[in-house]
């Protein structure tokens, strides 16, 4: 029970629209500086544990990010059945590696990120999300761009690639990172039987374009494209994702064979998937179904994204870093 003693009166607002405000109570700052790409802050909410806010934008928090991390890892590690070689682009907290590294399949993980003071500061202040992932030798980080170590990559037997990059409403680079040429590129390092995850940002009613827009970009490299979703209480909404393959997905999987194989090939620690919850994931409702059938914008570098510019519903909510 909350008491008047609880309560703060220092506020953090983060805009979710322009119409539309989430005031998130401070108890502690912990860092906030200004990196060479952008603001960063670290704080403790009380209730919610400690929260990663860039450019002013909820990134993930303690008490709920395994919400996020685990539907964004996992699913594209189960259909691959035996995950031997993982990529990762983003992923700044560490959590993403954490959950890839919890199969014992893994023998190689490459995380890239380009913020080097925010993954110091990650690795600082939240162990509760990395969980000292940065010790396991199975983990090599590079603090490089995303498309610059894809164009540099030579082998293409990589099994899961996990794109948790920033959204692209955001300005300069991040936007090339969602569109089709983006995309082919890892296309060409995936193995035949290889899986791409990536976080695709807000399902909610006003903000659907972005994903809708996003699945429609994918469908045209690869053949296979489940969305899903999660809903994850710090974001106020349910958040999507896309899974994609040039195999078959299964998106009604007997949850009974996805325990077994969780049980035989991880070390276990999940919060959230199991094989009900990952059937349940997969069920998308139909509001998006409808979207993502009527949508037909593709997102090229001859015509980067322009999310929401007709209708003015801007959100720097939709994406994650």
């Amino acid at each position: 029970m909350i008491t008047n003693s609880d309560r703060t009166d220092v506020w953090i607002h983060e805009y979710l629209t322009p119409w539309d405000i989430y005031a998130h109570g401070v108890k502690e700052i912990l860092v906030k500086k200004k990196t060479k790409y952008q603001e960063m802050c670290i704080f403790d909410s009380g209730i919610y544990g400690k929260f990663l806010m860039l450019d002013g934008d909820c990134q993930s928090c303690t008490s709920d990010e395994f919400m996020y991390h685990e539907p964004l890892v996992h699913p594209g590690m189960i259909f691959h059945g035996s995950p031997r070689k993982v990529l990762i682009l983003g992923g700044g907290e560490g959590a993403t590696a954490r959950e890839v590294l919890r199969w014992r399949t893994v023998e190689e993980v490459l995380m890239v990120e380009l913020d080097g003071e925010l993954l110091a500061a990650c690795q600082e202040h939240l162990p509760e999300m990395h969980q000292n992932v940065f010790d396991d030798p199975r983990l090599r980080v590079v603090i490089a761009d995303a498309l610059a170590v894809l164009d540099s990559i030579q082998d293409d037997d990589w099994d899961v690639v996990i794109s948790d990059l920033a959204s692209p409403m955001e300005s300069g680079p991040a936007l090339k990172l969602f569109t089709k040429e983006y995309f082919e590129k890892i296309h060409q390092i995936l193995s035949p039987q290889g899986f791409l995850a990536v976080q695709a940002g807000p399902i909610s009613p006003p903000l659907l374009q972005y994903h809708t827009r996003l699945v429609r970009t994918l469908e045209t490299v690869f053949p296979h494209c489940q969305s899903y979703c999660s809903q994850i209480p710090s974001y106020t909404m349910p958040w999507g994702f896309v899974l994609c393959s040039e195999q078959k997905i299964n998106n009604r999987p007997n949850p009974d064979t996805i325990d077994l194989l969780l049980k035989e090939k991880t070390k276990g620690g999940f919060k959230m998937l199991d094989g009900a919850a990952l059937l349940g994931l997969l069920q998308l409702p139909l509001y998006v179904r409808q979207a993502i059938a009527e949508e037909t914008q593709v997102y090229t570098l001859a015509k980067p994204p322009d999310v929401f510019s007709n209708n003015g519903c801007l959100s720097g909510k939709l994406g994650k870093q």
